[in-house]
């Protein structure tokens, strides 16, 4: 494969790691991350799916860590 296709398929692979990411995260993880949001109504969380898609990586990060048990 050329040096194109194999940036296309990586770009396919992560805007399709992005979308599965971003349903998810739109559904159960942006109360977790930013517990202002929780009562969002649908309209607003559809505004912030494409960014959640864009930056699936750094909110995965934010997610986990929101997640975890505090250090005691």
């Amino acid at each position: 494969m050329a040096v194109a296709e194999w940036t296309l398929l990586a770009l396919a692979a992560y805007l399709a790691a992005g979308l599965a990411f971003g349903l998810a995260f739109v559904w159960r993880g942006v109360g977790v991350v930013d517990p202002a949001a929780r009562g969002m109504p649908l309209r607003v969380r559809c505004l912030i799916m494409p960014g959640a898609a864009a930056l699936w990586p750094w909110l995965l990060l934010r997610w986990l860590r929101r997640q975890q048990p505090p250090l005691s």
